[in-house]
């Protein structure tokens, strides 16, 4: 059966809140190890340093993720792959907070939380795939939105509903047992899309890994593919600033309450905001060109808030103005990437740029903190409104100096484009 099996109009009725459903799991996952456990191993006291390197290890999967991805897009159904991610994600959670917090069970908890992370993957990695095989192109906006607000509220359940459940509650399983239920009901969001119907794959795997790697260089290749991966690497929308908005909160004589409102549970909802009203902008306008808007837009917030008077009141004003951008900005991201890989190896394809759109974000951290050091908070913002600008202007040039180039493959010399 071929790629083309599914009627549009059938298509058009998956409703893209669907996805925020789906996304959730992986965004519970990174909520409660950052958030919930790290409170309860602080309580513990437990020394910062091993608490660190407990939750490092809930990123570097992440970080790795690409690696597996093939195996999503080459066996088992999406779906299956979905329910297998949503319920280890789940029952890890509840697995971090049966086992007591203490040094003595570090290895334990270290091995759960890349269990934890390692599932939330699949979650993700199966979204993906559905999202790019069983979503026409004019809604992948919309999708893309509602998915990082998935994401991004996620996180905040994880964290926030996790925190308090564990605050307020004697028994410690009880925060990841009412995230484990929720994580396995997430899997009820699977009714409302359909199974994507993908190419046969063939009896041997090493010929749909063959298959795989050809689909994957077939997108890297093109020119789509390379305006997208041009674009991830960029400084435009990595909001590198909003990592350091507690450090400089004393700047605007922001206490902890105001901080956290500024940076907590309500920036992530609005975030989560952001993008889903980026997502609806990105299906009416080209995916690129909205990425760069948006760029631009947050790069416009960091300059009024170098020049704002430094109230608390401001502070809370834009960051959370920064948040909402930045939303936007994820949407764009996605919905870029979605457009860009097509269907195919889409779980792989997705996840290579994903990885290299984290590139910008550690570096424009790094940049962000050298310059505050150097030019105070003030240079640090313009300075990352100026590069933002920069790139954008830099992404404007190459994409119009590019225009009717043929792909990568024929500028030296090559033959015809490889099989799809």
């Amino acid at each position: 059966m071929s790629e083309t099996a599914i009627s549009p109009l059938k298509l058009k009725q998956t409703p893209a809140a669907a996805f925020m459903m789906l996304l959730m799991p992986f965004g519970m996952s990174g909520g409660y190890v950052s958030v919930t456990l790290g409170y309860m191993l602080a309580k513990a006291h437990m020394p910062t340093a091993a608490i660190a390197v407990i939750i490092s290890f809930n990123i570097w999967p992440q970080t790795l993720k690409v690696v597996w991805a093939p195996m999503v897009d080459t066996t088992l159904s999406a779906k299956t792959w979905y329910v297998i991610g949503a319920a280890l994600t789940g029952l890890s959670i509840l697995g971090l907070s049966v086992v007591p917090a203490t040094i003595t069970n570090a290895g334990l908890l270290t091995v759960l939380v890349i269990v934890c992370s390692l599932a939330s993957t699949l979650v993700s990695q199966s979204s993906e795939v559905i999202m790019a095989h069983g979503v026409p192109d004019e809604r992948k906006g919309a999708v893309s939105g509602w998915s990082q607000g998935g994401g991004l509220g996620g996180s905040g359940v994880g964290g926030g509903i996790g925190l308090y459940v564990a605050q307020h509650v004697s028994a410690p399983w009880v925060s990841g047992g009412v995230l484990a239920l929720l994580c396995i009901a997430c899997c009820g969001g699977l009714f409302l899309v359909k199974e994507p119907v993908r190419a046969a794959r063939h009896p041997h795997y090493v010929e749909s890994l063959k298959e795989l790697g050809i689909d994957v260089w077939s997108v890297a290749s093109s020119r789509l593919g390379l305006l997208v991966l041009l674009l991830m690497l960029l400084p435009i929308g990595s909001g590198g600033a909003s990592n350091l908005f507690s450090a400089i909160a004393t700047e605007w004589h922001a206490g902890v309450n105001v901080v956290e409102i500024a940076t907590g549970v309500v920036s992530g909802f609005v975030t989560m905001g952001g993008a889903i009203v980026g997502g609806y902008a990105c299906d009416r306008m080209d995916r690129r060109s909205a990425y760069c808007v948006f760029g631009v837009a947050l790069a416009a917030v960091a300059v009024i808030m170098a020049l704002a008077p430094r109230t608390p009141t401001q502070f809370i004003v834009w960051t959370l103005g920064y948040a909402a951008v930045l939303g936007a900005c994820y949407a764009a991201y996605s919905a870029s990437v979605l457009e860009a890989i097509g269907k195919g190896a889409a779980a792989t394809k997705f996840n290579l740029l994903a990885s290299v759109s984290n590139i910008p974000i550690a570096v424009m951290t790094t940049v962000d903190g050298s310059m505050h050091d150097r030019h105070g908070t003030t240079g640090m913002l313009f300075g990352e409104a100026a590069l933002a600008v920069l790139a954008v202007l830099f992404f404007m040039a190459f994409a119009r100096l590019t225009r009717g180039l043929p792909p990568i493959w024929r500028w030296f010399g090559g033959g015809s484009a490889p099989a799809a």
